[in-house]
């Protein structure tokens, strides 16, 4: 039998004493328990306005500035990790961020069942586990299976943006990517890094050591 396709490898992180408070107090608040029944997004955040989901938002540093300087737009974060989701309520709880709703379940079963053909403007997918080892690119999460998957959700026009420090994982999505039928490139190849997209620690750090940086901008035809 074929296992199943995941969106993630957990990983025991390290839980802080104020990720565990805000995810024990406040997850209620801005979370979204897991089913299997289709999402009404504009229920969720009580208006009609574009929606952006993020796959993977790690410590939620990005997710949270990009929703702050982008009220009119309403973001669904996914995440496993519970250091990650800790970290980023604290944050939508100490910024005040109306617009913006976290999800803590695999992205793949979220994608399966909670999220209705062509409800979303945007996909965010920035900085995904690169899986350097050959052996293990397998278990890369941007597959042409997934890609087919986010079209299904995305509106005509929507787009699919991903970041990666990886030059041959930037490579191999860059492949995947222009191999679906349903998107289109804006770019002749890579895009530059659209003013929304904050640099992070992460990525300054790395910048610094002389690493590049790949953004890759698909939209639906």
């Amino acid at each position: 039998m074929q296992q199943p396709i995941r969106s993630f490898v957990l990983r025991q992180g390290r839980l802080s004493n104020a990720q565990r408070r805000a995810w024990e107090t406040l997850l209620p608040r801005y979370g979204i328990p897991f089913n299997e029944n289709l999402l009404d997004l504009n229920q969720v955040f009580s208006r009609e306005a574009p929606k952006i989901l993020e796959i993977g938002f790690g410590m939620g540093e990005s997710t949270a500035a990009i929703a702050q300087n982008n009220p009119e737009n309403d973001y669904l974060g996914i995440e496993v990790h519970t250091p990650g989701v800790g970290s980023l309520l604290n944050q939508i709880d100490n910024l005040g961020l109306t617009n913006l709703r976290i999800i803590q379940h695999d992205a793949a079963e979220v994608l399966q069942h909670m999220l209705p053909v062509q409800c979303l403007n945007g996909i965010h997918i920035f900085f995904p586990d690169p899986w350097p080892k050959a052996r293990h690119h397998k278990r890369r999460l941007l597959q042409p299976a997934l890609v087919d998957r986010l079209c299904h959700h995305l509106k005509p026009g929507g787009y699919i943006h991903v970041a990666t420090d990886w030059e041959d994982y930037a490579m191999q999505i860059l492949q995947i990517l222009t191999q679906e039928p349903q998107l289109s490139n804006t770019a002749c190849d890579f895009s530059p890094r659209p003013q929304y997209r904050p640099f992070t620690k992460f990525e300054q750090r790395g910048l610094k050591l002389g690493h590049n940086v790949w953004d890759l901008i698909f939209t639906k035809n």
